[in-house]
């Protein structure tokens, strides 16, 4: 990107709406948006690559080495996704359940034109006249249309009981000693539906702003994301990951029932267990890739509160010999913990063989690559994901499943993550 300028923003929220209305012209676009949140201080307030010089697409098998050679000649921005079902050739592992959704196990590009909005200003950088770029943006206004229609009805994969039976079958593994913890996650999703993209993701902004939300459209498939969750950040060599294990549910018309909600969460055995657990997977992962006795903990067991739910968060950080290649790193610690469980392997045979959707983009992970190397890439959870053709609406929802586990609580704490986007469903 040859040309690069700074332009005054006198609202940073309506400047980010027009960003997004401008973006939607384009057949490819990423937006990243922070929603004012303070994790490891963002150089941005909302991230926006649009429209594709290059790209790269890859399926399972040989994807990174790809990535890599298309990144030896790339010094500039990308933007993208990796795909749970990169663990295919990560673990030589196979794919087979249903995937009503189709995005490729991998995807960057290259953005014809980046925009970086803070609270007061915007720097744009493009090959064109920055000037009449930020007119345009300025000049956008969304088109008015029905957030949705055709039909509504959410449906589960799985029955209630159904769910159990499969825990309860988990748990069985968790006693044989196949493994000590798993993320199990269901699929919800409606049928022969049209929605309006754009209109939806405003509107779960509104109602569950959360700091790694994305919206991300490729040609004619949407992800809508509103995660609360870091799955790696690159900065200098210095790595930083956030898992995120543990959920109480927010109280707002009652702050002493929340403040207790918060609380039990931070003060609950089975909660911290599972969350320790997944920090020492994160730990595992990253000395793969970093400086022998670099990798610590700097936060266990760190209680944040969303707008829908409290959660427990622990960072681990790590540094990497400088040189280390950025798509290295993401292979060495892909798919993230938090998604996947321990032993990683074995948990992700398990979750093939009783979950009954292919996860495709969903616990994989959405972001963005400096042109120095750097990275940030968020967890897709809390995330609608659209087929436009196939008229095809998803979003799924998991838990960590231990010995410890009751079935009911797990299939309830389902419930309670989708509850956000539930509720985009109930007033048009």
């Amino acid at each position: 990107m040859k040309l690069t300028a700074e332009f005054p923003v006198d609202n940073h929220k309506e400047f980010k709406i027009k960003m997004l209305n401008w973006a939607n012209q384009f057949s490819i676009f990423c937006l990243l948006d922070n929603h004012r949140y303070n994790f490891e201080q963002p150089a941005f307030e909302c991230l926006l690559g649009a429209g594709k010089k290059t790209d790269i697409a890859a399926s399972a098998g040989n994807a990174f080495p790809l990535l890599k050679d298309y990144c030896s000649t790339k010094k500039s921005f990308l933007f993208g996704h990796f795909g749970y079902d990169l663990k295919n050739e990560t673990e030589q592992l196979k794919s087979n359940n249903y995937n009503g959704i189709n995005f490729p196990d991998l995807y960057f590009f290259e953005p014809e034109i980046v925009l970086e909005l803070s609270l007061d200003k915007v720097i744009i950088h493009a090959d064109s006249n920055p000037d009449e770029i930020f007119l345009a943006v300025t000049a956008s206004s969304a088109a008015i249309g029905k957030l949705m229609s055709g039909q509504t009805e959410i449906q589960s994969r799985f029955k209630k009981e159904e769910y159990i039976e499969a825990v309860e079958k988990l748990q069985a593994h968790i006693l044989r000693g196949d493994c000590y913890e798993i993320n199990f996650c269901q699929e919800f999703y409606a049928e022969k539906i049209f929605i309006d993209p754009v209109m939806v993701y405003l509107r779960l902004s509104q109602t569950s702003p959360n700091p790694f939300a994305a919206f991300y459209k490729l040609k004619d498939q949407y992800c809508i994301c509103a995660s609360p969750e870091r799955y790696l950040k690159k900065k200098g060599n210095r790595l930083i990951s956030q898992p995120i294990k543990g959920t109480s549910p927010r109280n707002p018309e009652d702050s002493n029932m929340d403040d207790a909600n918060r609380q039990g969460l931070l003060d609950s055995e089975k909660e911290r267990s599972e969350n320790t657990m997944v920090v020492d997977l994160v730990r595992n992962d990253l000395s793969r890739i970093c400086k022998k006795g670099s990798v610590k903990v700097t936060e266990l067991h760190g209680i944040y509160s969303f707008p829908q739910v409290h959660q427990m968060i622990s960072t681990v950080e790590g540094s990497v010999d400088p040189g280390t290649h950025w798509v290295d790193i993401v292979k060495s610690t892909f798919p993230m913990g938090s998604m996947t469980g321990a032993p990683k392997k074995r948990v992700m045979e398990l979750i093939e063989k009783y979950e009954k959707t292919r996860r495709g983009l969903f616990s994989g992970a959405v972001g963005y690559v400096m042109p120095d190397g750097d990275f940030d890439f968020n967890v897709v959870i809390r995330s609608l994901l659209y087929n436009e053709p196939a008229r095809y609406l998803s979003y799924q929802a998991g838990s960590a499943i231990t010995f410890k586990s009751n079935a009911a609580e797990e299939y309830t704490e389902c419930l309670l993550k989708v509850e956000a986007i539930k509720k985009l469903f109930q007033k048009q």
